[in-house]
């Protein structure tokens, strides 16, 4: 399995994916503290304001501290055993994201671990939340970060549905959109992680 341009998929695990001006996808820090640094350094060159990580297993709020004080550290950790994702924390992401979109010129960072479900689905509830058509936002998505499943993408647009007051409806139209298009554009997850596993 090959990303674009014959990258390996285990390359895309920190890989820096640009989903917008202001929305950027990636993988956590390493776990080696100079490794820590290298990345974070390329984060802060591409001009990162704010990080929201939303690994429950741990937390990096006290290296960004440390090493680069200027950007804002949101942690919203949650799991990721492929149940659902409550609308309380997808609520708690878009607090995170107004707050940082109060910056005219804030960059986000979403991440989790591999940057497969958690990450991609808080910045899929960051586009739609943003005016973006549902399937619009999983291409978008998908075209910057190629290993990025969206698993909660139906989590997020339920909740916002619920936030927004969508009518019934259009609501179950756009949730028969995004399943039509997780079907029409799956990808093998457990090769992704296999293999990113593998190179860590």
């Amino acid at each position: 399995m090959q990303g674009p341009n014959s990258a390996p998929v285990e390359a895309w695990h920190r890989e820096l994916c640009e989903v917008t001006d202001w929305l950027y996808l990636c993988g956590d820090l390493p776990p080696n503290p100079d490794l820590a640094a290298a990345q974070l350094e390329i984060w802060r060159a591409a001009g990162i304001t704010d990080i929201v990580d939303v690994r429950e297993e741990w937390s990096d709020e006290d290296l960004v501290a440390d090493l680069a004080p200027e950007i804002r550290y949101h942690h919203l950790g949650t799991h990721d055993n492929g149940g659902t994702q409550s609308p309380r924390w997808f609520a708690e992401g878009l607090e995170a994201l107004h707050t940082a979109l109060a910056d005219p010129y804030a960059k986000i960072l979403v991440h989790c671990h591999m940057g497969i479900n958690r990450g991609p689905s808080m910045g899929f509830a960051f586009l739609v939340d943003q005016g973006w058509r549902p399937v619009e936002a999983l291409a978008a998505i998908r075209a910057a970060r190629p290993i990025a499943a969206v698993a909660y993408a139906t989590d997020a647009l339920a909740a916002h549905h619920r936030r927004r007051e969508v009518g019934t409806e259009h609501a179950a139209a756009q949730h028969r959109e995004v399943r039509a298009w997780m079907s029409a554009n799956d990808i093998d997850t457990a090769t992704v992680i296999r293999r990113i596993r593998a190179a860590s």
